[in-house]
């Protein structure tokens, strides 16, 4: 008997110990908890589930349809030249035209435009220009062009093929008639932009020949003037025949020289310096300044002062000589030059300043979004989520405020509360 009251001391820290460990599950949520609580709770969840798929499918349906139109380009292809094979030809009857030959081919070292007609389709000008024709700032009830510009890009996506090279844009609109000629459009607003615009390799080619042709063709129109009065001024109407063969040679030699000049400016503008069709014009470029100082005599300015020997011409004949030298070098050039410009011309016409339309757009009849059927799916999903986490956190919540430590801290924080109210 004198040891019941100290087995009693003993027995309620023990009993308190082990009344606080079987309030710890409580607090603490196991896997099995969390199943057991959401079988406890599945007519909430269904019935959540059940509304979230209502509400889903009410919006899906009052969302506004959207519809697709798509158009289909083919951009130009940059093909080797027919130039070249045009100027191989000529070459064999008239040699002055072998030195822009290998120019004519040089669309062969550009790369694939198609990521170029792209950035073109999609530009600013042409946009703008889409927006203003349909009245695009009103549909989308923006006060700025900038906002109308942008809404406009998200609804329009354009991509260039990597398998295929087709260029594949599409518009994206409420009204089916509009998304197709929304489509449409942007073909006929970048046939616009591009006839202001040297795109292709051949128009390029052509733009800087129809420089070089015009004040080739002003030089021309000065050395016959030129011609004209030496002429009546010294009466000299004619040379023999020697002299006049010598002078043409040279002249020759002086405008191939001049038009290899201009074929290497021109290949500068696309290959490297150590390109090796640039080195091979270099080297005839040189090849023809030699035979052109074995023929003129050694000049310290071969292009500028051209004159013969004069043991070789009468001294008379002198001034009729570097008028008639002259006339024959920039009649050289400017024959070159307009072969080179007829030759960019074909080339430019064979290959297409602009794209070509493979599928132009029709009126779609189907719409492309909302696909209503992926987000009532997609809403359930997630409201059965939003329902099991709900019950779970509720619950947790709920068995974590049992404990009587965490209902102390409770208390704590809404005494600190009134008392920080009180003070304001």
């Amino acid at each position: 008997m004198a040891t019941y009251p100290e087995t009693m001391v003993e027995s309620e820290p023990i009993a308190k110990h082990r009344s606080a460990d079987l309030s710890r599950p409580h607090a603490e949520l196991s896997v099995l908890d969390i199943l057991a609580i959401l079988a406890g709770q599945k007519r909430f969840i269904l019935r959540f589930l059940l509304g979230a798929a209502v509400l889903a499918t009410v919006i899906a349906f009052a969302l506004p349809g959207r519809y697709e139109g798509k158009v289909v380009m083919l951009p130009p292809q940059q093909s080797s030249s027919i130039g070249s094979a045009l100027l191989g030809q000529l070459g064999g009857s008239m040699g002055s035209l072998a030195p822009l030959a290998s120019l004519a081919g040089g669309s062969s070292l550009l790369k694939n435009p198609a990521d170029m007609y792209v950035a073109l389709l999609t530009s600013r000008t042409v946009e703008d220009a889409i927006i203003r024709r349909f009245g695009l700032m009103a549909e989308y009830r923006e006060k700025r062009m900038s906002d109308a510009r942008k809404e406009l890009e998200k609804r329009t996506t354009a991509v260039a093929g990597a398998k295929d090279g087709l260029i594949r844009l599409s518009v994206e609109d409420r009204d089916p008639k509009r998304a197709a000629d929304l489509a449409n459009s942007y073909v006929e607003e970048f046939r616009k932009l591009s006839a202001t615009l040297a795109i292709t390799e051949a128009a390029r080619r052509r733009l800087f020949f129809q420089q070089q042709l015009d004040q080739a063709r002003d030089e021309l129109t000065k050395a016959e003037e030129a011609m004209r009065e030496t002429q009546q001024s010294t009466g000299v109407l004619q040379i023999d025949s020697q002299a006049r063969s010598l002078i043409e040679s040279a002249a020759i030699l002086r405008g191939q020289v001049v038009a290899k000049q201009v074929q290497i400016q021109s290949m500068r503008s696309f290959a490297a310096e150590d390109n090796p069709a640039l080195i091979l014009a270099k080297q005839e470029l040189a090849a023809l300044e030699a035979q052109l100082e074995r023929v003129a005599g050694s000049q310290p300015d071969k292009g500028s002062d051209l004159i013969l020997s004069k043991g070789r011409v009468t001294g008379a004949g002198l001034e009729y000589l570097r008028r008639l030298r002259d006339l024959k070098y920039n009649e050289t050039v400017f024959e070159l030059l307009a072969k080179q410009f007829e030759i960019a011309k074909l080339d430019e016409a064979r290959e297409g300043s602009i794209v070509q339309v493979v599928d132009s757009a029709v009126v779609p009849d189907k719409r492309s979004s909302p696909h209503r059927l992926l987000i009532i799916i997609g809403a359930t999903i997630f409201s059965l989520f939003v329902a099991c986490f709900w019950v779970v956190m509720r619950e947790g919540w709920t068995r974590s405020f049992e404990l009587p430590e965490n209902r102390k801290r409770l208390e704590a924080i809404k005494e600190q509360w009134q008392g920080t109210r009180d003070t304001l």
